[in-house]
């Protein structure tokens, strides 16, 4: 009972509403009052702590304060920096997928004794926008007519020292034998056509990859090896091949066997070398 009693006396108090005055210091003379009760001096307490809270939440769904804060600005840049990033990802890999493609398409052209085709890349492209020509000035001219001529300093009259830099290379020779067909993009010719002796052995002119190793009813056995430097060496006309694609090759090892005696015949065996997505001629970079 005394519990209970106790209770109820401390309920009414809660309750029971008390005397705030503000007195003059002078003559003592009450200036301002106010009957407040513990109840609704909680009830306040409470009210002020939901508008506090109701403010704060509204501040941070509706407004950039985040943004003040250090370790929620980082967290902000962080995640920005990121998507930044796998922007810039996804465009390398779709620049690297389509260069594949090209590439690619490229070789299928060679194997085929097409000229490859170099992709046009488009205008929104921004990193790789095509630049204005200068156009040439006269003694660029000069200069280029006499460099391409007979004269002096002609590059055609430089047997010996283009011999040089051919051995510089140190390019294995393929197979032993005497060129029957030169190289001549007009006509069509990408390499040089070698008369070498029947099942002769083919090798690798460089260290190297193979990236194709096929057959076809009109050239035979075809190995096209990936060389560094972008550098691309392709054998045509062969009676077998003995490498497999992405196989690694070593410089003067055997790739395969020159065609067999066929009718009475010996089909000619025929070497290209491709350089930076180019044919080039086999004889300025190898001494036969």
């Amino acid at each position: 009972m005394k519990f209970l009693k106790t209770i109820r006396a401390w309920w009414r108090g809660l309750f029971r509403k008390r005397r705030f005055n503000m007195l003059n210091a002078t003559d003592n003379t009450e200036e301002w009052h106010m009957h407040l009760s513990p109840a609704s001096i909680l009830a306040g307490l409470v009210a002020f702590m939901l508008m506090l809270f109701i403010l704060t939440l509204s501040l941070v769904a509706y407004s950039p304060i985040l943004e003040f804060l250090p370790g929620y600005r980082t967290e902000a840049d962080r995640s920005r920096e990121s998507l930044v990033q796998n922007i810039i990802r996804l465009d390398s890999m779709e620049r690297m997928m389509n260069d594949m493609l090209t590439y690619n398409e490229n070789i299928a052209l060679i194997m085929e004794g097409r000229t490859p085709v170099a992709r046009v890349l488009a205008s929104s492209d921004s990193s790789r926008i095509s630049k204005v020509l200068v156009m040439p000035s006269h003694e660029d001219s000069l200069l280029r007519a006499q460099m391409e001529g007979d004269g002096e300093y002609a590059i055609a009259g430089q047997g010996g020292s283009r011999r040089q830099v051919r051995e510089a290379i140190e390019l294995a020779t393929p197979v032993e034998g005497i060129i029957t067909g030169k190289f001549d993009i007009r006509q069509g010719n990408f390499g040089v056509k070698i008369a070498a002796t029947a099942a002769d052995r083919i090798t690798a002119i460089d260290n190297g990859t193979v990236i194709q190793s096929l057959w076809t009813p009109e050239t035979g056995y075809i190995v096209v090896l990936q060389h560094a430097g972008n550098l691309i060496s392709v054998y045509k006309n062969l009676s077998q091949s003995l490498v497999t694609t992405g196989q690694t090759i070593r410089s003067g090892e055997l790739i395969g066997y020159n065609a067999e005696v066929q009718d009475g015949e010996v089909r000619l065996f025929e070497f290209e070398l491709w350089n930076n997505g180019k044919p080039v001629d086999p004889e300025g970079y190898i001494v036969f």
